[in-house]
């Protein structure tokens, strides 16, 4: 079974930075310790556009990713994050090739 990776990046409105990285920091947290199938959870704040961040993740497996999704801690965090986001995140999800 390959490994599953996903690159999300987001837009988060201006002054909501700070709120952005505190929601997502309780949420790595929740993530790393509970999801033994995530393999990364972290998160990039882009130097051209302070308004940019990236998120990596990677899972073991299909499943994991799955599991990721359906999780409390994940479903709890959306209502927040929804709130600090400056538009719809773009998601490329990957397959690991080697």
């Amino acid at each position: 079974m390959a490994a599953v990776g996903i690159v999300a990046t987001l837009t988060i409105q201006s002054g909501k930075e700070a709120e952005f990285e505190e929601v997502f920091k309780g949420l790595r947290e929740q993530v790393l310790a509970n999801e033994p199938g995530c393999e990364m959870y972290d998160v990039y704040k882009s130097k051209a556009d302070a308004s940019k961040y990236v998120i990596m993740e990677r899972y073991k497996d299909d499943a994991a990713l799955k599991a990721h999704g359906e999780s409390d801690h994940f479903k709890a965090a959306g209502p927040k994050l929804g709130a600090v986001l400056g538009g719809a995140p773009v998601l490329d999800y990957l397959d690991q090739v080697a």
